[in-house]
């Protein structure tokens, strides 16, 4: 049976979105490509009609989650204080138990790090994000401001994800926002 280029399109972009959410989630190395193409309820061997291989899903996968998270920033950074909305998003109790909605930078750029795969698309989801923050900031040096907020509310966001005790994640969270709300004012 033929499919329509519309259907595969459309196939095609369900993977990419599974494959975004599983790969904030669960990691790069964690999500099979058998179990990702099981779940949309696709084969295995049907993979390889849509991509290359999993380095090609694993960038695009980057890029819808960057366009994703845009969206959502877009309208954080359009309110009146936008740094502070902005950190108490990021360090938000939502985002720290919705890794397969929130920002890709914590589990996908620290992934491909470790495997020595740096990718472009963390390059720009990684500076809008500190083109954002550095528009809202005065003073000297604001290039470098936006980097150590940034590289800190990543940082906060992994280590509250990866601590059993609930408390201990929970107070990261609090004292690092309680930290970069307080230090920019």
């Amino acid at each position: 049976m033929r499919y329509s280029q519309d259907h595969k399109a459309q196939t095609h972009q369900r993977i990419i979105d599974e494959a975004s959410a599983r790969f904030r989630k669960d990691g790069i190395g964690a999500t099979g490509l058998q179990p990702l193409m099981k779940a949309l309820g696709l084969t295995h061997g049907g993979f390889y009609s849509h991509f290359k291989s999993k380095d090609e899903l694993v960038e695009k996968a980057l890029q819808a989650a960057g366009e994703q998270v845009a969206g959502l920033c877009e309208q954080i950074f359009a309110q009146e204080k936008p740094l502070q909305a902005f950190i108490d998003a990021y360090l938000s109790e939502w985002h720290q138990t919705s890794p397969h909605e929130g920002c890709p930078l914590p589990t996908i750029s620290s992934e491909l790090g470790l495997r020595g795969q740096a990718s472009p698309t963390s390059d720009q989801v990684l500076n809008a994000r500190l083109d954002q923050i550095e528009n809202t900031l005065d003073g000297e040096h604001t290039a470098d401001r936006s980097i150590v907020i940034m590289s800190t509310l990543v940082g906060a966001l992994l280590l509250s994800r990866s601590v059993a005790d609930v408390g201990l994640a929970q107070r990261i969270l609090d004292v690092t926002r309680d930290h970069l709300k307080n230090s920019d004012d």
